[in-house]
């Protein structure tokens, strides 16, 4: 596999993990795209986003 073939299958990782955290996949997968690896260390790391309703209650 080429460099391009890993940096691609990367990015679809993150965009499962992503999906996972409740965060938007493809928006993951392009950020892959441009950060690669560094991407799937703040997909794991950042914390998943407030449901809307919870922000509100605050």
């Amino acid at each position: 596999m080429s460099g391009g073939g890993v940096w691609f299958a990367i990015a679809l990782i993150n965009a499962g993990l992503a999906e996972q955290k409740n965060r938007s996949r493809l928006a993951w997968f392009f950020i892959s795209m441009f950060i690669g690896p560094f991407a799937t260390l703040l997909v794991v790391v950042l914390p998943p986003p407030l449901a809307a309703s919870a922000v509100r209650r605050r």
